[in-house]
């Protein structure tokens, strides 16, 4: 083990810190995570935890929905750099505005979005959970969703909804080409695709399985096929892989070429050395105005509650 990570270890014993991390982080921050999940999980596991500090590896919008759910604990993000090109993609105002021309709907926010988001809203989903939510309200009630369209189109699709969508998108997850991943196909012939539901839906159309990044662990590691081309974050692949190591997993490409689309630079900002730093200094830290902090809880507990 090298000095690094022994000493990350040695202070998150010292000072009672869980050390939390999405599965699109790098490799070797999965490695030394006490616990790695989608947005769902890592949001129970919040809730549920007893650690004085949490160390969230991920983006930003995930140590904001730690801290709003435990108030009393420190949260810690490695980068405070890491964002979310989708929860960049609904301003607060401009969101708040939308919602204010459509006042007899329900407002129901994916996670990917920021505090601010999350306080103009009446329910917050996952991907992993979103239709499950949307199904459980009454089939006439009218309904806003946002920011990603992809995933509200998905929900539509499934659930034969008329949803209201905002225009947002995760650029990772909207830039994957289906002419690549057809091509791809045609290598592999008896590969399964698995499509995560922020894709465009195109994509979605040829997947074997879409599913959150959960259900795709699931369904890889139950499946009978021995190779899988996977439709989301590449970082999904070292988990993939440890679970099922018998397994063939193939990063889907992108449209560009000349870039690693198909990885998201705000998770890669995590790196052993910020979370070493992080644990030292215990910063940056998380801070949520206590006014947001009340209203944006309401949904996420709502989430919690029907989940």
């Amino acid at each position: 083990m090298s000095e690094l990570k022994k000493e990350i270890l040695r202070l998150k014993t010292e000072k009672n810190a869980l050390i939390m991390a999405h599965y699109y982080t790098r490799e070797e921050i999965q490695e030394i995570a006490d616990f790695i999940g989608d947005s769902l999980a890592l949001a129970r596991k919040a809730a549920q935890t007893d650690a004085d500090i949490i160390v969230m590896c991920g983006v930003h919008f995930m140590g904001e929905t730690a801290k709003i759910l435990c108030p009393d604990k420190r949260v810690l993000v490695p980068d405070m750099a890491a964002g979310c090109s989708l929860a960049d993609s609904c301003d607060p105002e401009e969101f708040a505005a939308f919602v204010a021309e459509h006042p007899d709907h329900t407002v129901v926010s994916y996670v990917n979005t920021s505090a601010a988001v999350k306080a103009h809203t009446d329910i917050v989903v996952t991907s992993g959970n979103a239709r499950k939510i949307i199904e459980s309200l009454p089939e006439d009630e009218k309904i806003i969703f946002g920011p990603d369209h992809n995933l509200g189109e998905y929900i539509n699709s499934v659930t034969g909804r008329q949803m209201l969508l905002w225009n947002g998108a995760c650029h990772v997850h909207d830039r994957f080409s289906i002419e690549k991943i057809l091509e791809m196909k045609r290598e592999h012939p008896g590969a399964k695709i698995l499509v995560h539901p922020e894709c465009r839906r195109p994509l979605q159309m040829i997947a074997d399985k879409v599913g959150s990044t959960a259900a795709l662990l699931e369904f890889a590691a139950a499946d009978d096929a021995r190779e899988f081309i996977v439709v989301t974050e590449s970082g999904i692949l070292f988990e993939m892989r440890n679970k099922c190591p018998e397994k063939v997993f193939l990063p889907a490409p992108a449209e560009d070429a000349e870039c690693q689309c198909n990885e998201c630079d705000f998770m890669k900002l995590n790196t052993l050395q910020k979370v070493r730093d992080a644990l030292l200094n215990e910063a940056p830290e998380i801070h949520v105005d206590p006014a947001v902090a009340e209203r944006a809880l309401r949904p996420i507990n709502r989430m919690l509650e029907l989940s």
